[in-house]
Protein backbone atom coordinates (compact mmCIF):
# COMPACT_ATOMS: atom_id res chain seq x y z
CA UNK A 1 0.00 0.00 0.00
CA UNK A 2 1.56 3.33 -1.01
CA UNK A 3 2.35 5.85 1.72
CA UNK A 4 0.05 8.86 1.75
CA UNK A 5 1.75 11.77 0.04
CA UNK A 6 1.76 15.42 1.10
CA UNK A 7 0.83 18.10 -1.43
CA UNK A 8 3.17 20.86 -2.58
CA UNK A 9 3.09 24.35 -4.01
CA UNK A 10 6.46 25.27 -5.48
CA UNK A 11 7.87 28.39 -7.14
CA UNK A 12 8.99 27.31 -10.60
CA UNK A 13 11.34 30.21 -11.21
CA UNK A 14 11.55 32.38 -14.31
CA UNK A 15 11.55 30.51 -17.62
CA UNK A 16 14.54 28.12 -17.75
CA UNK A 17 16.39 30.10 -15.06
CA UNK A 18 17.97 27.05 -13.40
CA UNK A 19 19.66 25.89 -16.60
CA UNK A 20 21.44 29.01 -17.81
CA UNK A 21 23.83 31.70 -16.67
CA UNK A 22 21.52 34.22 -15.04
CA UNK A 23 22.23 37.77 -16.23
CA UNK A 24 19.37 39.75 -14.68
CA UNK A 25 21.08 40.06 -11.32
CA UNK A 26 23.57 37.97 -9.33
CA UNK A 27 24.47 34.64 -10.93
CA UNK A 28 23.34 32.80 -7.80
CA UNK A 29 19.86 34.39 -7.86
CA UNK A 30 18.02 31.08 -8.24
CA UNK A 31 20.53 28.78 -6.52
CA UNK A 32 18.72 28.45 -3.18
CA UNK A 33 15.44 27.60 -4.86
CA UNK A 34 17.16 25.12 -7.17
CA UNK A 35 18.76 23.40 -4.17
CA UNK A 36 15.41 23.14 -2.39
CA UNK A 37 13.69 21.68 -5.45
CA UNK A 38 16.47 19.10 -5.83
CA UNK A 39 15.76 17.99 -2.27
CA UNK A 40 12.03 17.42 -2.70
CA UNK A 41 12.18 13.65 -3.11
CA UNK A 42 14.36 13.22 -0.01
CA UNK A 43 11.79 15.22 1.99
CA UNK A 44 8.95 12.84 1.11
CA UNK A 45 7.98 9.72 3.04
CA UNK A 46 8.90 7.70 -0.05
CA UNK A 47 9.38 8.27 -3.77
CA UNK A 48 5.96 8.85 -5.35
CA UNK A 49 4.38 6.33 -7.68
CA UNK A 50 3.46 9.19 -10.03
CA UNK A 51 3.26 12.98 -10.24
CA UNK A 52 0.25 15.19 -10.91
CA UNK A 53 1.27 18.76 -11.71
CA UNK A 54 -0.99 21.79 -11.96
CA UNK A 55 0.96 24.50 -13.76
CA UNK A 56 0.22 28.21 -13.98
CA UNK A 57 0.90 28.02 -17.72
CA UNK A 58 -2.11 26.07 -18.98
CA UNK A 59 -5.66 27.41 -18.88
CA UNK A 60 -8.73 25.80 -20.44
CA UNK A 61 -12.50 26.20 -20.15
CA UNK A 62 -12.76 23.07 -18.00
CA UNK A 63 -9.95 21.23 -16.17
CA UNK A 64 -8.11 19.35 -18.89
CA UNK A 65 -5.91 16.33 -18.30
CA UNK A 66 -2.80 15.61 -20.35
CA UNK A 67 -3.44 11.96 -21.21
CA UNK A 68 -0.72 10.96 -23.67
CA UNK A 69 1.80 8.20 -23.08
CA UNK A 70 4.89 10.33 -23.87
CA UNK A 71 4.19 14.07 -23.78
CA UNK A 72 6.68 16.29 -25.64
CA UNK A 73 8.06 19.48 -24.11
CA UNK A 74 6.50 22.87 -24.75
CA UNK A 75 9.19 25.57 -24.69
CA UNK A 76 6.73 28.30 -23.78
CA UNK A 77 9.24 31.01 -22.89
CA UNK A 78 10.87 33.69 -25.02
CA UNK A 79 14.21 35.45 -25.29
CA UNK A 80 16.39 32.90 -23.51
CA UNK A 81 19.66 31.30 -24.73
CA UNK A 82 19.34 28.83 -27.62
CA UNK A 83 20.39 25.82 -25.54
CA UNK A 84 17.36 26.27 -23.27
CA UNK A 85 15.15 25.29 -26.22
CA UNK A 86 16.99 21.99 -26.42
CA UNK A 87 16.50 20.91 -22.81
CA UNK A 88 15.15 17.40 -22.41
CA UNK A 89 12.97 15.78 -19.77
CA UNK A 90 11.39 12.64 -21.14
CA UNK A 91 9.07 11.58 -18.33
CA UNK A 92 6.35 9.16 -19.41
CA UNK A 93 2.72 10.14 -19.22
CA UNK A 94 0.08 7.92 -17.66
CA UNK A 95 -3.24 7.46 -19.46
CA UNK A 96 -4.26 5.23 -16.54
CA UNK A 97 -3.74 8.04 -14.03
CA UNK A 98 -5.44 10.49 -16.39
CA UNK A 99 -8.51 8.23 -16.43
CA UNK A 100 -8.47 8.05 -12.63
CA UNK A 101 -8.28 11.85 -12.38
CA UNK A 102 -11.22 12.25 -14.74
CA UNK A 103 -13.24 9.76 -12.69
CA UNK A 104 -12.54 11.57 -9.42
CA UNK A 105 -13.50 14.92 -10.92
CA UNK A 106 -16.69 13.45 -12.37
CA UNK A 107 -17.61 11.88 -9.02
CA UNK A 108 -17.47 15.39 -7.53
CA UNK A 109 -19.61 16.85 -10.30
CA UNK A 110 -16.69 18.58 -12.00
CA UNK A 111 -16.63 18.48 -15.80
CA UNK A 112 -13.24 17.74 -17.35
CA UNK A 113 -11.60 17.02 -20.70
CA UNK A 114 -8.49 15.24 -21.94
CA UNK A 115 -5.72 16.29 -24.30
CA UNK A 116 -3.33 13.83 -25.97
CA UNK A 117 -1.32 16.30 -28.06
CA UNK A 118 -0.10 19.11 -25.81
CA UNK A 119 3.33 18.93 -24.19
CA UNK A 120 4.57 19.59 -20.67
CA UNK A 121 5.02 23.35 -20.31
CA UNK A 122 7.93 24.92 -18.45
CA UNK A 123 5.95 25.06 -15.22
CA UNK A 124 6.25 21.27 -15.25
CA UNK A 125 9.52 20.26 -16.87
CA UNK A 126 11.79 23.02 -15.58
CA UNK A 127 11.35 22.36 -11.83
CA UNK A 128 10.90 18.62 -12.28
CA UNK A 129 14.09 18.36 -14.28
CA UNK A 130 15.74 19.43 -11.02
CA UNK A 131 13.62 17.28 -8.70
CA UNK A 132 13.62 14.14 -10.86
CA UNK A 133 16.40 14.50 -13.43
CA UNK A 134 16.09 10.88 -14.53
CA UNK A 135 12.48 11.57 -15.59
CA UNK A 136 11.52 8.13 -14.35
CA UNK A 137 8.14 8.89 -12.76
CA UNK A 138 4.88 8.85 -14.74
CA UNK A 139 3.69 12.44 -14.86
CA UNK A 140 0.30 13.93 -15.69
CA UNK A 141 -0.44 17.64 -16.07
CA UNK A 142 -3.79 19.21 -15.23
CA UNK A 143 -4.85 22.63 -16.51
CA UNK A 144 -6.27 25.55 -14.60
CA UNK A 145 -9.80 26.65 -15.28
CA UNK A 146 -9.72 29.72 -17.49
CA UNK A 147 -12.19 31.61 -15.29
CA UNK A 148 -9.53 31.60 -12.53
CA UNK A 149 -12.16 31.02 -9.83
CA UNK A 150 -10.29 30.26 -6.58
CA UNK A 151 -13.14 28.29 -5.00
CA UNK A 152 -13.41 26.12 -8.12
CA UNK A 153 -9.71 25.27 -7.85
CA UNK A 154 -10.04 24.44 -4.16
CA UNK A 155 -12.90 22.11 -5.14
CA UNK A 156 -10.76 20.48 -7.83
CA UNK A 157 -8.13 19.79 -5.18
CA UNK A 158 -10.70 18.28 -2.81
CA UNK A 159 -11.89 15.96 -5.56
CA UNK A 160 -8.35 14.77 -6.24
CA UNK A 161 -7.39 14.20 -2.60
CA UNK A 162 -7.77 10.38 -2.79
CA UNK A 163 -4.77 10.28 -5.13
CA UNK A 164 -2.54 11.07 -2.17
CA UNK A 165 -3.28 7.67 -0.68
CA UNK A 166 -2.45 6.06 -4.02
CA UNK A 167 1.15 7.27 -4.04
CA UNK A 168 0.57 10.31 -6.27
CA UNK A 169 2.35 13.54 -5.38
CA UNK A 170 0.13 16.53 -6.22
CA UNK A 171 2.25 19.55 -7.13
CA UNK A 172 1.02 23.07 -7.74
CA UNK A 173 3.61 24.93 -9.82
CA UNK A 174 3.47 28.71 -9.84
CA UNK A 175 4.91 31.62 -7.86
CA UNK A 176 3.77 33.13 -4.58
CA UNK A 177 4.61 36.55 -6.05
CA UNK A 178 4.05 37.19 -9.75
CA UNK A 179 4.05 40.81 -10.79
CA UNK A 180 6.46 41.18 -13.69
CA UNK A 181 6.49 44.95 -13.31
CA UNK A 182 7.64 44.57 -9.73
CA UNK A 183 10.41 42.18 -10.74
CA UNK A 184 11.62 44.43 -13.54
CA UNK A 185 11.62 47.66 -11.54
CA UNK A 186 12.46 46.19 -8.15
CA UNK A 187 9.53 48.05 -6.59
CA UNK A 188 7.52 45.08 -5.35
CA UNK A 189 9.58 44.10 -2.33
CA UNK A 190 7.25 45.43 0.35
CA UNK A 191 4.17 44.10 -1.41
CA UNK A 192 5.69 40.64 -1.83
CA UNK A 193 6.73 40.54 1.83
CA UNK A 194 3.26 41.57 3.03
CA UNK A 195 1.45 39.08 0.83
CA UNK A 196 3.90 36.29 1.62
CA UNK A 197 3.43 36.87 5.35
CA UNK A 198 -0.32 36.63 4.95
CA UNK A 199 -0.01 33.47 2.87
CA UNK A 200 2.32 31.75 5.33
CA UNK A 201 -0.10 32.45 8.19
CA UNK A 202 -3.20 31.36 6.29
CA UNK A 203 -1.91 27.97 5.16
CA UNK A 204 -1.21 27.04 8.79
CA UNK A 205 -4.89 27.42 9.70
CA UNK A 206 -7.39 24.58 9.89
CA UNK A 207 -9.03 23.65 6.62
CA UNK A 208 -12.30 25.56 6.89
CA UNK A 209 -10.69 28.87 7.82
CA UNK A 210 -7.77 28.33 5.45
CA UNK A 211 -9.92 27.59 2.44
CA UNK A 212 -12.28 30.48 3.15
CA UNK A 213 -9.38 32.93 3.31
CA UNK A 214 -7.71 31.48 0.23
CA UNK A 215 -10.99 31.79 -1.70
CA UNK A 216 -11.04 35.49 -0.71
CA UNK A 217 -7.32 35.94 -1.39
CA UNK A 218 -7.85 39.20 -3.30
CA UNK A 219 -8.71 40.88 0.02
CA UNK A 220 -5.30 40.01 1.49
CA UNK A 221 -2.59 42.65 2.08
CA UNK A 222 -0.98 43.69 -1.23
CA UNK A 223 -2.86 40.92 -3.03
CA UNK A 224 -3.29 42.60 -6.40
CA UNK A 225 0.11 44.21 -6.19
CA UNK A 226 1.52 40.70 -5.86
CA UNK A 227 -0.79 39.04 -8.38
CA UNK A 228 -2.25 41.44 -10.96
CA UNK A 229 -3.54 38.23 -12.55
CA UNK A 230 -3.84 35.19 -10.32
CA UNK A 231 -2.84 32.29 -12.56
CA UNK A 232 0.45 31.80 -10.68
CA UNK A 233 -1.36 31.58 -7.33
CA UNK A 234 -4.17 29.19 -8.31
CA UNK A 235 -2.01 26.03 -8.36
CA UNK A 236 -1.73 26.63 -4.61
CA UNK A 237 -5.52 26.40 -4.34
CA UNK A 238 -5.51 22.92 -5.84
CA UNK A 239 -2.74 21.78 -3.49
CA UNK A 240 -4.62 23.27 -0.52
CA UNK A 241 -7.92 21.69 -1.53
CA UNK A 242 -6.25 18.28 -1.80
CA UNK A 243 -4.71 18.79 1.65
CA UNK A 244 -8.02 18.20 3.43
CA UNK A 245 -7.46 18.57 7.16
CA UNK A 246 -3.66 18.59 6.85
CA UNK A 247 -2.09 21.85 7.89
CA UNK A 248 0.23 23.76 5.61
CA UNK A 249 3.61 25.32 6.23
CA UNK A 250 5.97 27.53 4.29
CA UNK A 251 8.90 25.12 3.90
CA UNK A 252 11.07 27.38 1.75
CA UNK A 253 11.43 31.13 1.55
CA UNK A 254 13.90 33.34 -0.28
CA UNK A 255 14.22 36.90 -1.55
CA UNK A 256 14.69 36.70 -5.32
CA UNK A 257 15.32 39.85 -7.34
CA UNK A 258 14.08 41.75 -4.29
CA UNK A 259 10.82 39.79 -4.01
CA UNK A 260 9.87 37.29 -1.32
CA UNK A 261 8.87 33.90 -2.74
CA UNK A 262 7.81 30.80 -0.82
CA UNK A 263 7.05 27.12 -1.23
CA UNK A 264 4.22 25.54 0.74
CA UNK A 265 3.79 21.95 1.90
CA UNK A 266 0.58 20.44 3.25
CA UNK A 267 0.86 17.27 5.31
Amino acid sequence: MPTRMPTLFLPHGAGPCFFMDWTMGPKDTWDKLASWIRGIDASLPETPRALLVISAHWETAVPTILASTQPPLLYDYNGFPPHTYELEWAAPGSPELATRIAALLSASGIESATDTKRGFDHGVFIPLKLAYPDAQLPTVQLSLRADLDPEAHLAIGRALAPLRGEGVLIVGSGLSYHNMGGFKTGTGGLASKAFDGWLAAVVEKHAEARDAELAAWAEAPSARESHPREEHLLPLMVAAGAAGSDLGKAVFRDVVMGMTVSAIRFG
